[in-house]
């Protein structure tokens, strides 16, 4: 129903050039809110206790290595 609800109000809006702005807007506020949200998840699953690296910063080793194998390919 809200998916329903969601497209009846932007098809609404996407008939006038201000409601394309105002829904423009909504979806920039949007993925900006997903994407911090995204960041504050991945930064509190990185906190794990790891030991330090040469820069200060703790060790990624693994991402490194994954990095490097899409690099040989």
């Amino acid at each position: 129903m809200k998916k329903l609800l969601k497209l009846v109000v932007g098809r609404w809006l996407a008939r006038t050039p201000l409601g394309l702005v105002a829904l423009a807007l909504g979806w920039y506020l949007a993925r900006r809110r997903r994407r911090r949200e995204a960041e504050r998840t991945w930064s509190a699953a990185s906190a794990s206790p790891t030991t330090p690296g040469p820069e200060g910063r703790p060790s990624r080793a693994g991402s490194q290595q994954q990095y490097a194998a899409k690099d040989s390919r």
